[in-house]
């Protein structure tokens, strides 16, 4: 078991404002005590990947932070604002794309559809117009399928449409929920290659993966969870050096 350790973050954390703040927040499932004091920032420009064992907490963090449940203490903040007892949908209208586990796309809807499902608040078609040519630009197989039924498309093509869903909301911060689950190791090299690029393009992005490799790879700065609490923090490339995070999460959960 990874033991917690003293608070480390980076210098950024002390100037710009965060993007995204967890500030204690407790969440249950009935009397299930999932969520135990969370506390976590995500700074503008930044991927934040959060890492942990089944069941410790990390989908529940994010369904947290995007109103699908409701903490019964603390706060979620996105840009100083508190979200936490908004509906998803105003969560999602101010800014937060979750691109959840199992990626839940239309599959009786074509890939463009879907795609203009993650616009459906803009009413410009020139901006739509705009917004589909940034994700056909970052997925290039998308463009190429755009008329075909979204539920014939493979795992990571489905994975694309997902991520490219969320993109066409133009997202203060994107969330993504085990992105890498099921798909071959050449399409999670892809995968994370586009969340990087996405990322040196401005996207802010908190990453919950059981892939702690590839995770710490991609990431700045990267949490460790634990039945619910928050057991380790630091810079992601600290984080992979450190032997606790080695044995209990380089070793046998990749």
């Amino acid at each position: 078991m990874v033991q917690p350790v003293r608070d480390v973050r980076t210098a950024a954390t002390t100037v710009a404002r965060p993007v995204l703040e967890l500030r204690q927040v407790h969440t249950y499932y009935g009397h299930i005590h999932a969520l135990k004091g969370v506390s976590l920032v995500v700074q503008p420009g930044e991927v934040v990947t959060l890492i942990g064992a089944n069941g410790a907490g990390k989908t529940t963090t994010l369904r947290t932070i995007s109103g699908l449940v409701k903490p019964r203490q603390g706060q979620v903040l996105l840009e100083g604002r508190d979200i936490t007892r908004l509906p998803p949908h105003e969560v999602a209208a101010l800014g937060v794309g979750h691109v959840p586990e199992g990626r839940r796309i239309f599959p009786r809807l074509t890939v463009l559809e879907n795609l203009e499902m993650g616009a459906y608040l803009v009413r410009d078609s020139k901006e739509i117009q705009r917004r589909l040519k940034f994700v056909f630009e970052v997925f290039p197989r998308l463009y190429e399928r755009q008329d075909q039924p979204g539920g014939t498309l493979s795992g990571g093509e489905q994975q694309m449409l997902a991520i490219g869903r969320a993109l066409m909301m133009e997202p203060k911060i994107m969330l993504l929920d085990e992105p890498s689950m099921g798909l071959a190791p050449v399409l999670v090299e892809t995968i994370f290659e586009v969340l990087r690029r996405l990322n040196q393009q401005g996207t802010t992005i908190l990453l919950v993966e059981q892939n702690a490799h590839m995770a710490l790879q991609v990431a700045h700065r990267a949490y460790v969870i634990e039945t619910g609490r928050i057991v380790l923090e630091g810079p992601a490339a600290e984080l992979a050096r450190n032997p606790q995070v080695q044995a209990a999460y380089l070793g046998g959960l990749d």
